[in-house]
């Protein structure tokens, strides 16, 4: 649809809505106004006319009554009237005899009268007694014909008015298309390079405003044009001059490469030792622990022996003493045998001889103890530097790491191993025990008071990952991006090398992985290590 139709059709529309609502509102004015004066003209005249014949109706004037009934019919618009006893019989009638035979029914609203004639009646009264009634009838088809002549005309000046208004509307709409039309092909001009293209500012409107907008709009475009031919023609001149320098820096990359190489392979070295000097950082921290842990079953041991020693002293006792008594041949050796029987129920011989299996046990799970612990600690410190990638599995790897930071842990916080079936992955194992004793260790240290650390593992996608959580202090949102920075530490000065994390995250890189911190302060923080599958 055209901007000329939309125009022609959105004023029209206008329009209409407008003379609807004014002609309706001006003939319904008309209407009330014209039938509220009939109303009150037709109660008016029956009232006077029923004051006028009162006293005639008392004196049965008949006389009277035809004369001023005559009177009132000279009105051009009343078609009848009647003059009737309280009983309803006729004084005096006149007017259109169809209308005086017919049943009389009082018009209570003029706009609602359908037979061309408001009837209307009045009483006579003098008094408080009824002596009579007036009943009269007034033409109502002229007023019906000035109120649809009414509604002729202004239909007509609504229709002429559209048209009126259609036409401007036309005018108009052919004016701006044209303008526009002129501004499109400009616009379609520029678009396909052209940009000298002008557009005539004839006038003083909106129009002749946006044509001289977009003669400087092409002007501009020109201007541009021009300046980009000259950057064009320099960034030529500099892509010449630009080849040789290429050529140049090339060289010099290359060189800067070789350089870069040797220095990352010095690196890895002093990564790789940097890796087994924090190991070793941490083995000493738990030296007190694993000494103290090594210490305990000992005792065990040695409180047992000692113990055993005593034990072995009263057997042997009782053994030579039985030795002795069964060498006696004579009558005296049932009273010798009751003695030692005596002696020893007075030793408990019976709880001793229990209380033997039960020391052994402890000294057994001692002995146990110490090998395991020593056993992990073994594992941890012994591996090689250039260890290669084998399939190994984490679980076993988080037990063996919990041995031994067991006495680091457990006067802090009760740890909670939440292990899933998860499938092997390769890796170092060596360096992932060393990532995980680091995490443990943080965890405690994170622990004020009495505090809970969770080891989970399972599978998510195609990653197995080791979440260790705390309920410790937590890390502030401004340290959680520092956290993993070599020699960054937000423990106490001369506690921590702030090496820990960034190796850990050094070894994560290594095995394709990645380590994840979520961390709040006040309720704690969350390390994930995840590891691919393939």
């Amino acid at each position: 649809m055209s901007l000329r139709l939309k125009t022609i059709l959105g004023v029209a529309f206008i329009e209409a809505i407008l003379l609807a609502l004014l002609i309706s509102m001006t003939l319904n004015y008309l209407e009330s106004t014209n039938y509220d004066g009939l109303y009150k003209r037709a109660t008016t005249t029956a009232t006077l006319f029923s004051t006028t014949t009162k006293d005639a109706v008392i004196s049965y004037d008949l006389a009277s009554l035809e004369d001023f009934s005559s009177e009132l019919m000279a009105n051009p618009d009343i078609v009848y009237v009647k003059v009737l006893t309280p009983e309803g019989q006729v004084f005096t009638q006149a007017g259109d005899e169809r209308l005086l035979t017919r049943a009389f029914i009082e018009d209570e609203d003029v706009s609602a009268v359908n037979d061309g004639v408001f009837d209307i009646s009045a009483s006579i009264e003098e008094g408080g007694q009824v002596f009579g009634k007036i009943e009269l009838g007034i033409d109502t088809t002229g007023l019906s014909q000035s109120i649809e002549e009414a509604r002729i005309w202004s239909a007509s000046i609504a229709i002429g008015e559209m048209l009126l208004v259609a036409l401007f509307s036309f005018l108009l709409g052919t004016y701006l298309t044209s303008r526009l039309s002129r501004l499109t092909e400009a616009a379609n001009q520029i678009s396909h390079g052209s940009t000298e293209f002008s557009l005539s500012t004839k006038g003083n409107d909106e129009i002749s405003d946006v044509a001289e907008a977009f003669n400087q709009m092409s002007r501009r475009l020109t201007q541009a044009a021009e300046q980009r031919a000259v950057y064009e023609q320099q960034l030529e001149q500099l892509n010449q001059t630009l080849e040789s320098r290429v050529e140049r820096r090339t060289e010099q990359l290359k060189s800067n490469i070789y350089k870069l190489e040797g220095t990352n392979k010095k690196l890895q070295v002093a990564q790789e030792q940097l890796i087994q000097s924090e190991k070793m950082a941490s083995i000493g921290t738990l030296a007190a622990g694993v000494a103290h842990e090594i210490n305990n079953p000992i005792g065990y041991v040695m409180s047992n022996i000692k113990t055993l020693k005593e034990y072995n002293q009263i057997y042997q006792e009782a053994i030579n003493r039985f030795l002795k008594l069964t060498s006696q041949v004579s009558e005296d050796v049932d009273p010798s045998l009751q003695e030692l029987m005596v002696w020893l129920q007075q030793q408990d011989i019976e709880y001793i001889q229990a209380d033997v299996s039960e020391l052994m046990s402890d000294t057994v799970e001692g002995t146990l103890r110490i090998r395991e612990i020593v056993a992990g600690l073994k594992d941890f410190s012994h591996v090689k530097l250039q260890q290669e990638m084998q399939e190994e599995d984490l679980n076993e790897a988080i037990k063996k790491t919990l041995k031994v930071a067991q006495n680091e842990l457990k006067y802090k916080a009760a740890v909670k191993v939440k292990l899933g079936n998860i499938p092997k992955v390769k890796c170092r194992i060596g360096q992932v025990q060393q990532v995980l004793l680091n995490l443990f260790i943080n965890a405690g240290h994170a622990i004020t008071d009495k505090g809970v650390i969770k080891v989970i593992s399972g599978v998510m996608g195609k990653e197995v990952y080791i979440a260790v959580r705390d309920n410790g202090t937590g890390i502030a949102k401004s340290l959680q991006e520092k956290i993993f920075d070599p020699f960054f530490t937000t423990k106490e000065v001369g506690t921590g090398s702030g090496l820990g994390l960034s190796i850990t995250y050094g070894i994560m890189q290594d095995h394709n992985g990645r380590v994840e911190l979520d961390s709040a302060v006040g309720k704690g923080s969350t390390f994930t290590l995840f590891f691919p599958i393939d």
